[in-house]
């Protein structure tokens, strides 16, 4: 059960590790696009491989279907509302919304919180984490930390307060790994196939909507072949693991 949480919490460090990047090092725009272009391919394969490949193995093709549609689209949902009050970029490094810091924070934990939930129930009935999901959720958060930051910096957010923001959503996704592990231990496999196909839909969606965009205005078209490289190293990732 503590071993849910010590991955969710892994996973979540990689927000803070890309906000200290944003605060102390001079980063430049294009470096954060590549990194974003590769998160985006490895995050793709994880959903396809462990989340989605493994729902229609388990539970079938139906409770793959209603859960993936349901993530997509509660996703967006959720998205067009928090950007409308000022989190549109909140993956976007050269963001000025003045006053989105709070909208900022809450679409960084609606980023999370699913994914959370996937790393704890990949234990379930196993040891061993899924290392192809710690591994895709990681590499996506540090862009996330780096332009999150950088949005909230100039929305006059002092260093302390985003750290203590940042440190907020570590909590959060170790919690929530935790509460997937704890709440998901006896659910039925087509449970568990619906709410992991959910997922998978959220992540394609918050992929396509924040992440490719910003990878692809910051790094120029090589983000294509970096993007294939993530997903590439998914596969074997996937294949090895």
């Amino acid at each position: 059960m503590w071993n849910a949480a010590m991955w969710g919490a892994v996973s979540g460090s990689a927000v803070l590790l890309g906000a200290l990047a944003s605060m102390f090092l001079p980063i430049k725009k294009r470096i954060i696009g590549f990194i974003m272009a590769f998160g985006t391919g490895v995050l793709i394969g994880a959903a396809t491989y462990e989340l989605l490949g493994e729902s229609v193995h388990k539970g079938g093709i139906k409770a793959t279907s209603i859960g993936f549609l349901a993530g997509a689209i509660i996703f967006t949902l959720f998205d067009f509302f928090i950007s409308r009050h000022g989190a549109k970029e909140r993956k976007r490094s050269g963001s000025s919304n003045e006053g989105s810091g709070l909208a900022i924070f809450i679409g960084t934990v609606m980023d999370a919180i699913p994914e959370s939930i996937m790393i704890g129930a990949s234990l379930i009935g196993s040891q061993t984490v899924s290392w192809l999901l710690v591994a895709a959720i990681f590499i996506s958060n540090i862009p996330e930390g780096l332009s999150s930051t950088s949005g909230l910096l100039k929305s006059n957010y002092s260093k302390k307060k985003i750290l203590l923001l940042w440190f907020a959503v570590l909590f959060i996704s170790s919690f929530s790994s935790w509460g997937g592990y704890f709440f998901l231990d006896h659910a039925s496999e087509a449970l568990i196939a619906g709410i992991a196909a959910f997922a998978g839909g959220g992540i394609i969606a918050m992929v396509s909507s924040t992440m490719m965009p910003e990878a692809y205005e910051e790094g120029g078209p090589a983000i294509g072949l970096i993007a294939a490289l993530g997903l590439f190293a998914s596969l074997l990732l996937n294949h090895f693991s």
